[in-house]
């Protein structure tokens, strides 16, 4: 924040900033600027920017460390159709869809609406599925420590739906495994438990 002191002037200050920027490409676009239903929208633009890469300013792990529990719990822990909402870093176009989570405990279970929130924090980030995917996994893996962690997600990109192919009912599915969970039979335990929500 260099020299702020007031973090609601800094949060000011990017929103002006950003809103600048929208005008101008606006303006590059052959808007008019001026125009009643766009006066405003640099402005929103830019709000809705801030929120949306958000996840950048958080730290997930904190999130989880926040709310760890221990338990005597081995078997898996599973959280299907997490809604997920993020932004391609290539055209910066939304991508969209939902994630399926589990882990095997190692002496501690967390609260279980953090793991929806780890999925927020790297969701608001300019990301790609592929990336989204092991950043969710490694830092379960790393803050729990648990005895497996899988995550699964299914998105549909409008970078592809919109522009380029042009394909509207293409769906990407990525996945990550680690620990119990690189054993084929735990993975078909918890690919079953989620295959209905596939597509």
């Amino acid at each position: 924040m260099g020299s702020y002191q007031n973090l609601d002037q800094y949060d000011a200050d990017i929103t002006e900033g950003l809103a600048d920027n929208f005008t101008n490409i606006l303006k590059g676009v052959g808007e008019d600027v001026e125009r009643e239903g766009i006066v405003k929208t640099p402005e929103r633009a830019a709000k809705a920017m801030q929120f949306l890469t958000s996840g950048h300013c958080q730290d997930p792990a904190e999130i989880l460390k926040g709310a760890m529990f221990a338990e005597d719990y081995n078997d898996m822990v599973v959280i299907k159709n997490i809604e997920l909402y993020s932004l391609c870093e290539h055209h910066i176009l939304p991508f969209f869809g939902k994630a399926h989570i589990a882990y095997i405990p190692n002496g501690h279970i967390v609260g279980l609406s953090k793991i929806p929130r780890v999925v927020d924090v790297f969701a608001r980030r300019l990301q790609v599925q592929e990336r989204l995917t092991h950043d969710i996994l490694e830092c379960i893996n790393n803050t729990l420590k648990p005895k497996g962690v899988a995550v699964v997600i299914e998105a549909s990109h409008m970078c592809m739906m919109m522009r380029g192919v042009q394909k509207q009912n293409s769906v990407t599915t990525t996945s990550g495994f680690r620990g119990q969970f690189e054993k084929i039979e735990t993975r078909n335990e918890f690919l079953k438990l989620i295959t209905n929500d596939l597509h």
